[in-house]
């Protein structure tokens, strides 16, 4: 798979990329251009500064940083987030402040993880029944746990 990217700001700040040989997403920076203090309890939309191009049968999934998470509390507002493969304008990020502190968000931290998708579009049938399973309309907590 082919991922264009283009530089929109923050030339200054790596593209993403693979931290090892087998993870799953590249990180995502803040392109900001003075840190952002993130009050608990409060959240901001975070610049990355790129756009990207993607084959028309994928996505890209944008998640949290699980570091972030554990020491700060910091998270996505909408996470996982969707990049529709259409979609050509700048990534940003609803970066949220779940801890009790207030966080001071700095240029080039690495703040999110995109991960790539393929995408399947599914023909909707309408029907007057489902087939029959064992768990039928089970919802929450049916197994007992």
């Amino acid at each position: 798979m082919k991922v264009f990217i283009k530089r929109l700001h923050s030339f200054d700040l790596p593209l993403p990329q693979y931290m090892s040989a087998a993870a799953a997403g590249v990180d995502l920076h803040a392109a900001i251009a003075e840190d952002v203090a993130i009050a608990p309890g409060k959240w901001a939309l975070i610049p990355t500064g790129i756009a990207i191009s993607m084959p028309p049968d994928c996505e890209a999934q944008i998640r949290p940083r699980s570091g972030l998470a554990l020491r700060h509390g910091i998270t996505l507002l909408n996470s996982p987030g969707t990049i529709d493969a259409d979609y050509r304008g700048e990534i940003k990020l609803i970066v949220i402040n779940l801890g009790d502190k207030e966080y001071i968000l700095k240029k080039g931290e690495r703040v999110a993880q995109m991960v790539f998708a393929r995408v399947v579009q599914p023909q909707f049938i309408e029907v007057e029944d489902l087939d029959e399973t064992r768990r039928g309309t089970g919802g929450f907590g049916h197994t007992g746990l």
